[in-house]
């Protein structure tokens, strides 16, 4: 089986798993970071099979829709990857980049950016910021009400303030109005781009989320 087949397998393979998915995780997503990750690969000296695989499955099984379980996703992940006869060196490095791709798994008991303790190339890199900006501009917008609505979240509180120094258990925990989330994770994205190509298309959607808070704050106090 080459590259190819592999690919339009796994696609078959993750539109399958992902029926009735939260509108946020489902297969759209998928193809968007995806296609994302592709365009962030040209400029870039990457294995683009792994960078492949690794779009197509990151988000399989998240570990919020499997009671915290974050160990499902790459199980999933590897055990379909070894069905398609594909090298364990390869399957070993997409199941590392699913492990390690998410916010959350950013953060450590301090709240802070771990370092020397993760796994990181530059497929990561790529496939990390690819997602990252599927959680920016309007269409994260969009998924932000719409997980925040699927968790019966208040859109807005203006006596709960963010929580700027989560670590990864409050994080996961949290059950802040959507709003919020805009300052414990969103607004924080753009800086977190790890490449060029990631950190040019993140300001434009960067600036629309500015744009939109002041919006909705203006509407909310009724000085618009």
């Amino acid at each position: 089986m080459n590259n190819i087949e592999q690919v339009e397998q796994t696609i078959a393979f993750v539109k399958e798993t992902l029926q009735g998915a939260e509108g946020g995780h489902d297969w759209f997503h998928i193809q968007r970071v995806f296609n994302n990750s592709l365009l962030i690969a040209k400029d870039e000296k990457v294995d683009i099979q792994i960078v492949s695989l690794s779009a197509l499955l990151h988000d399989i099984a998240d570990s919020k829709f499997h009671g915290g379980n974050e160990s499902v996703g790459p199980q999933m992940a590897r055990e379909f990857l070894a069905s398609l006869g594909i090298k364990p060196s390869v399957i070993d490095h997409v199941v590392k980049i699913i492990e390690n791709i998410s916010f959350k798994s950013s953060l450590d008991s301090k709240g802070e950016k771990k370092v020397a303790k993760r796994f990181n190339s530059l497929e990561l890199q790529v496939v990390q910021d690819a997602d990252r900006l599927d959680a920016l501009g309007a269409i994260g917008i969009a998924r932000a009400f719409n997980y925040g609505g699927f968790k019966g979240r208040e859109l807005y509180n203006p006596d709960i303030a963010p929580n700027l120094k989560m670590d990864k258990e409050t994080y996961k925990n949290s059950k802040a109005p959507t709003i919020n989330h805009f300052y414990e994770k969103l607004l924080l994205l753009k800086n977190k781009m790890n490449t060029a190509g990631g950190r040019k298309l993140a300001l434009e959607r960067h600036q629309f989320m500015l744009d939109y808070l002041q919006q909705f704050y203006n509407e909310w106090n009724g000085s618009v």
